[in-house]
């Protein structure tokens, strides 16, 4: 199956995304919030940089469950950047 392609939108909320955690991780390093999130540091460090901007709801899941982050607000925080760039589009 082929992926559509992803909105400009979305590629910016996924940057915004992967900010938010990045400065949620503080000092910790990636390998050790990849490794209590289960997941491998490699995916930890696209997402932080943007590279994978729409990563699987589990890991957003996992990720914030480590980093002590509400799924409430990273998903209030996602939906802004999309409200914001719907209103100047």
């Amino acid at each position: 199956m082929v992926r559509a392609p992803l909105t400009p939108e979305q590629l910016a909320a996924g940057r915004r995304l992967g900010e938010t955690l990045r400065g949620a991780r503080g000092a910790r390093s990636q390998a050790e919030v990849a490794a209590e999130a289960g997941i491998s540091p490699e995916t930890l460090r696209k997402i932080e940089t943007g590279r994978l901007p729409s990563p699987a709801f589990g890991v957003v899941v996992a990720l914030a469950a480590v980093l002590g982050l509400s799924l409430d607000s990273l998903a209030a925080e996602w939906a802004g950047v999309m409200g914001e760039a719907a209103r100047t589009a």
